[in-house]
């Protein structure tokens, strides 16, 4: 296993820079750089070479299935979770009186507005999160409806790092009867996802954050079996079982979650994912989680030690990377801390430190210290 230094050389902004924002945007690899140049050559010499395009794409696609134990033709290729959510909403349909959709109100707001746009066909409910800013299990418990037909939720939540027990909370949504739909944007690259294990029938996750990658391509988990049942209703010439065929009249899906597929993939963010893929496949993340949760924990005593005040009061054992620190004027300090040669990520009022296996002991204190100046200052 590569360790933290020798791994943090491979990204050239680590020589200059603190960045912290794997929330948000990773660090870039020199060979997701390379990736992109070796488009960009082909393009330019070539013209065009469709079948290294392709190849590149399904790679990627082949890969992401590996990293959480599902077959590649359980995996779509989509432009974002906004798409994945999206071409989910609009294919299911309700089953007698099964209609009613729970979201979470810690959900990235996109999935909420995805299932809004549904309300003429679905009983959308949002569940309050508790005190704390998260559910638990028996939360679900006693609020999830018998009508349930689905359950969407984060693995890690955007604001502050929560990480779910996500088989726990899959064993409460089918008790009722119903489907889970996992966003997984926050959690994937930085902790060890099973889709099997953890019975998930949906579950979608972008490249830019933990995952090392370039916004433009996410993957859509389908669990075959469902797959098979639905009808797409956002879909493409690639979602055809023979998408060569050419066939304006035809309306032949493809099997599993290949029928959720829809245009032309986005060749130039294939290849960034293909080798940021490259990259995860040869980490052990399990590890990587254990070293996410050292820097967790250096992260939680230097807060303390400054006096700032945390919004990721969890036990080390249900938080992601992500440590938020309250600050009223976040967008503002982000900035600031920026000109330091400090990236960390601002959402709403809070100052998002994640880190992720490049990052060190060191590069958190010096933030946390840095952002402590910063609100003395303020």
């Amino acid at each position: 296993m590569i360790t933290t230094e020798q791994f943090r050389k491979q990204f050239p902004i680590l020589q200059h820079k603190i960045q912290l924002s794997s929330c948000s945007q990773s660090a870039m690899h020199v060979s997701v750089k390379d990736s992109i140049q070796n488009y960009m050559h082909s393009w330019e010499h070539d013209g065009m070479d469709w079948m290294q395009w392709m190849n590149a794409c399904e790679g990627a696609r082949a890969l992401f299935a590996k990293q959480i134990n599902a077959q590649p033709n359980e995996v779509a290729i989509v432009s974002s979770v906004s798409h994945a959510a999206a071409a989910i909403s609009t294919s299911l349909e309700p089953k007698g009186k099964r209609n009613k959709v729970v979201i979470t109100d810690f959900d990235f707001p996109t999935i909420g507005h995805v299932w809004r746009s549904k309300e003429h066909d679905f009983d959308v409910e949002f569940l309050k999160q508790n005190k704390n800013g998260f559910n638990t299990v028996a939360d679900y418990r006693s609020s999830l409806p018998d009508n349930l037909l689905l359950f969407s939720t984060s693995h890690v939540n955007f604001y502050n790092g929560y990480k779910q027990d996500l088989q726990a909370i899959s064993s409460c949504v089918h008790e009722k009867g119903g489907y889970l739909f996992v966003d997984a944007y926050q959690s994937f690259g930085q902790t060890p996802i099973d889709v099997k294990a953890m019975n998930i029938d949906f579950l979608a996750a972008g490249m830019q954050k933990y995952g090392l990658g370039i916004p433009g391509i996410a993957f859509l988990y389908v669990n075959e079996e469902i797959a098979n049942t639905l009808t797409p209703k956002i879909t493409g010439w690639f979602g055809q079982a023979n998408p060569f065929a050419f066939d304006v009249r035809g309306k032949d899906y493809a099997e599993a979650a290949r029928r959720f597929d829809s245009g032309t993939f986005p060749m130039i963010n294939g290849y960034a994912a293909h080798a940021a893929l490259k990259i995860l496949d040869g980490l052990d993340l399990v590890h990587v989680e254990s070293h996410l949760k050292y820097l967790s924990e250096i992260a939680r005593n230097e807060i303390l030690n400054t006096e700032l005040e945390s919004r990721s009061l969890f036990d080390l054992d249900e938080k992601g990377s992500s440590t938020a620190v309250f600050v009223n004027n976040a967008s503002e300090v982000e900035q600031l801390l920026a000109k330091e040669g400090i990236v960390v990520s601002a959402r709403n009022d809070v100052i998002r430190i994640a880190p992720h296996y490049y990052n060190t002991e060191d590069d958190v204190k010096t933030a946390i210290h840095a952002l402590a100046k910063q609100l003395i200052k303020v």
